[in-house]
């Protein structure tokens, strides 16, 4: 099965070590991030990477807080809609415990603003809260 994990790139290293476990287990994994020529921002590389993927496992996130809501919402659209053109049949995104209690943090309401626009796709999905 092939299944395509969207990171940071070189910063990443959840994406790294999750790509190695899923190959381990005999998946074909992906990692995708800038440095690979996929951006979620601008969309680029999308289509390429995701053509015959069964699921997306999105462990991106944004290091700066006044950015976080543009980084969250923007990648998660451009996400969602390349993965519906594809036939992607689950996302996975990796996000945080609270996210959606702590409404004063601009992080934290991109992290939730995130999880809504999932939730509303028509993509099959999971959402993973972790602790920081």
């Amino acid at each position: 099965m092939k299944i395509v994990v969207i990171g940071n790139g070189n910063t990443g290293l959840i994406e790294s070590r999750l790509v190695t476990v899923l190959r381990t287990h005999g998946h074909e994994a992906v990692g995708a991030s800038p440095e690979s020529g996929v951006n979620t921002l601008t969309g680029e590389g999308l289509a390429e990477v995701l053509g015959d993927a069964a699921v997306v496992i999105d462990v991106s996130d944004s290091h700066e807080d006044e950015l976080a809501g543009e980084f969250f919402v923007t990648s998660t659209r451009n996400l969602l809609r390349h993965e519906a053109a594809a036939g992607v049949t689950h996302h996975v995104a990796l996000s945080s415990v609270g996210a959606d209690r702590l409404p004063d943090s601009a992080y934290f309401r991109a992290r939730s603003a995130r999880e809504q626009l999932i939730r509303e796709s028509s993509i099959p999905h999971s959402i993973v809260r972790s602790t920081q």
